[in-house]
């Protein structure tokens, strides 16, 4: 077993035995005690605040063993090497904690476990016992400010998904007005080249009926095609099942509407 014995000769130290087999003249010689050479774990639980007067629970793990070299000092100098060990960590964790705010306790626990092993393995290894590790397991607020911490922490991101909705709305409402704007300029140019063509097409047709009918006038090939224009579009109409009142007067007076139009165009050119 991993223990080292303490032989006592009329209750005066006088050596130390490892684990085997050994003689002891008793009653004048007696084993005392016995150490354990195994590493050992004390879990401290240490209340203390922070900078920003928040109290915090801090639950720190020591791992230490008996130096075999020194087990004199660690079984006479020392009757209570756990309690010493939780003394120390008490003295540094709230000699530390209290100069951090929460949130930076919360990033510096590795500091704060550095602090106790070095101030316990100085202390310590006079007593014959080494500081192999030391660990800061948890550290935790009161259960209201863990609740308001969480609680900040959603509305934050609640804040910014509402931002990216915001953002993302609005880059939808450019790109929707700036495709209308896209298929609004579009239909112009296919308005403005619809009309072009049918105004090409009348001047094509206007003359080569002037060429191949005699004492025809432009304005009867205007007549013409005003009326022929006039049954499509009642045709198209009547493709919707609409019901249109319809006089034969109307084409006279479309005809006549269109004629008046045309003079004043002209006459306004010529002056």
């Amino acid at each position: 077993t991993q223990e080292v014995g303490i032989v006592e000769d009329l209750g005066q130290f006088k050596k130390l035995i490892e684990p085997g087999f050994h003689f002891v003249c008793f009653p004048i010689q007696q084993v005392a005690g016995t150490l354990s050479l195994r590493i050992q774990q004390l879990d401290v639980s240490c209340e203390t605040k922070t900078k920003d007067n928040v109290f915090v629970r801090v639950e720190v793990a020591v791992q230490f063993r008996v130096i075999t070299e020194s087990a004199y000092d660690a079984y006479y100098r020392l009757s209570d090497p756990r309690g010493q060990i939780q003394s120390y960590v008490f003295d540094v964790v709230r000699s530390t904690v209290p100069r951090m705010e929460l949130d930076e306790a919360f990033a510096s626990k590795k500091q704060i476990a550095e602090s106790v092993g070095d101030q316990l393995e100085v202390v310590m290894k006079d007593f014959g016992y080494e500081i192999l590790n030391t660990l800061v397991t948890d550290l935790s607020p009161d259960a209201r400010v863990k609740a308001s911490m969480n609680e900040i922490n959603a509305s934050k991101r609640l804040k910014e998904a509402a931002s990216h909705k915001a953002e993302a709305d609005k880059v939808q409402q450019v790109k929707a007005a700036e495709a209308d704007a896209e298929a609004r300029y579009l239909s112009g140019l296919g308005v403005a080249r619809q009309r072009k063509a049918i105004v090409t097409g009348l001047q094509s047709s206007i003359s080569e009926f002037e060429n191949d009918v005699d004492g025809v006038t432009s304005k009867d090939v205007m007549d013409i095609l005003v009326l022929t224009q006039y049954f499509d579009t009642l045709t198209a109409v009547g493709a919707n099942n609409l019901i249109l009142e319809h006089e034969p007067a109307s084409v006279a007076s479309l005809q006549s509407q269109v004629n008046k139009t045309l003079k004043n165009r002209k006459t306004g050119f010529l002056s």
